[in-house]
């Protein structure tokens, strides 16, 4: 989707300010809520896409002055909310109020955090072959879904040459909404500075972006 958390190519926003020997938390609560989102995840009440996607919807306003953790807290809700996973009483309230609907996988248990602990693979197979190959020249798609993708701004409705084809994974425009993995090729594109930027780009500058088969035209 479009939306601020898009940050790519933007500027106005300020230095980089980079913490020296910044911690995993800066409060107890950013680890708490960390153990939820990863819990929810392993019991099959969300998934990784979703979860971006509760980000994006943050409200400009609201994302720009939250910090990282809060992004993720005020995502976390917003999707329980949506999915009727939690209700707005019981928010409010602090605590269960309600028998609470079943999960995929059950309750979350001391048994279950070394599994959550292990990266799990997206990679899947599938039969059709990559319709691009390494050297071709391609034309990302225009696309301003209001849902959930992972083609930047920046680079859409650019040209750019695929630089490898890193197998088949599960499709995040999918499943974000409910729609199932749907796998699809995933390609390394390469874009020069002055494609992205103009003739005044650092012409020593490469971009290199992931990119899904749908998002990709050849460029003739």
């Amino acid at each position: 989707m479009n939306g601020v958390h898009d940050m790519g190519g933007m500027d106005g926003f300020g230095k980089v300010e980079v913490e020296p020997n910044e911690p995993t938390f800066h409060h107890p609560w950013e680890g708490r809520v960390m153990a939820m989102v990863r819990a929810m995840g392993a019991n099959g009440g969300l998934n990784i896409d979703m979860q971006r996607f509760s980000r994006e919807s943050i409200p400009p306003a609201v994302y720009l002055s939250s910090s990282y953790y809060k992004k993720w807290f005020l995502g976390l809700m917003r999707t329980l909310l949506d999915r009727k996973l939690v209700g707005a009483d019981e928010v409010a309230a602090g605590h269960s109020l309600h028998k609470s609907p079943p999960l995929p996988r059950g309750t979350f248990g001391v048994k279950d955090v070394e599994r959550v602990k292990t990266r799990g693979s997206f990679q899947r197979d599938v039969a059709n072959p990559p319709a691009f190959k390494v050297g071709d020249k391609v034309r990302m798609k225009n696309i301003n879904p209001p849902t959930h993708t992972r083609l930047p701004r920046y680079v859409r409705g650019h040209v750019g040459t695929i630089e490898r084809i890193n197998g088949s994974h599960v499709f995040p425009d999918s499943y974000a909404h409910g729609g199932g993995e749907n796998p699809q090729w995933l390609y390394t594109v390469v874009f020069s500075a002055a494609e992205l930027w103009g003739a005044d780009a650092d012409a020593t500058v490469k971009v290199s972006v992931d990119a899904f088969e749908p998002y990709l035209d050849h460029d003739r």
